[in-house]
């Protein structure tokens, strides 16, 4: 009987994925290889080492022991720099000769760090990278490795099978200011929301409040399926910017946020609004076991 069960769902599956238009099949393959792809590149989550949260004052960082910020043994020299932080100024020191460089360009004397806008100044030392993230009031070094260990062991994504059903046509309403988004360090940003998309889906009118992410709205949402085959915090969507007051979701591009993959990632959790009283099943399922709630 239970064989039985089996091959009538997978029997249904087949059926059902054989409506799917080739063109739409095609396009989700499509994101989803992109989406591997970003993964592995060398400035992907998987490549994090670290996240250093800066003190006032001096701090070293380099693969030495004695250093206040450890790299991995053999990704960069012992002694790679000093990062003073003064109030909310960045100064680094090179220690590390002509090995390290700033934003792909040699360091003479102590530099200023930029860590405003949408790129940083990144500092490199051989395999290494870093650059200063603010968190609230905080200011950190984030660490990356482009030969990471972490890449080796990555055996890509599993998805839900493709449903159109989950394309869904919702309708905008503007609705601009700024709303609390919680991160899992505890602590909670002011973002700018722009309004709410409302939709209808298994019956029900749900609404979802995003934020900006570039030129994209950004929706950080959960549902049923975060109690086993999502990611527990929930999972993120991108959509176009409104237009013709609509909004695309197609919750086939759901996707795990970084710290499914990494602990050294400072992920925000979904607004009140987009928690969800339904099973959203399509999309990323959860890698391993996850980082973080």
């Amino acid at each position: 009987m239970t064989s039985f069960l089996i091959g009538f769902v997978a029997l249904m599956v087949t059926a059902a994925s054989g409506n799917i238009p080739n063109d739409y099949r095609n396009e989700i393959a499509a994101w989803q290889q992109h989406r591997d792809k970003g993964l592995r590149s060398p400035d992907g989550w998987l490549t994090l080492v670290g996240l250093f949260w800066l003190k006032p004052g001096d701090n070293t960082i380099g693969s030495g022991e004695v250093n206040d910020f450890v790299l991995p043994a053999g990704s960069a020299p012992a002694a790679v720099a000093k990062i003073r932080l003064d109030d909310a100024t960045v100064t680094l020191t090179n220690l590390a000769g002509d090995r390290l460089q700033v934003n792909h360009k040699p360091v003479d004397g102590p530099v200023v760090l930029n860590y405003t806008g949408d790129t940083p100044d990144t500092v490199s030392v051989d395999r290494v990278s870093f650059f200063v993230i603010k968190r609230g009031n905080r200011l950190a070094l984030r660490a990356r490795d482009k030969q990471n260990p972490v890449l080796e062991h990555f055996t890509g994504m599993k998805y839900f099978p493709v449903n159109p059903e989950y394309r869904i046509e919702a309708k905008f309403i503007p609705d601009e200011h700024k709303i609390p988004v919680p991160n899992i360090l505890g602590e909670t940003e002011m973002e700018i929301s722009p309004g709410v998309v409302e939709f209808a889906l298994q019956g029900q009118t749900f609404r979802m409040r995003p934020i900006y992410e570039g030129k994209t709205l950004f929706f950080i949402f959960k549902d049923l399926t975060s109690k086993s085959e999502t990611y527990p915090a929930g999972r993120m969507l991108n959509t176009p910017l409104p237009a013709d007051g609509k909004v695309v979701l197609d919750f086939n591009r759901s996707y795990n946020p970084p710290c499914t993959f990494t602990p050294y990632a400072t992920c925000p959790l979904p607004p009140k609004e987009n928690i969800l009283g339904i099973r959203i099943e399509a999309g990323e399922l959860l890698y391993g076991n996850g980082h973080a709630e």
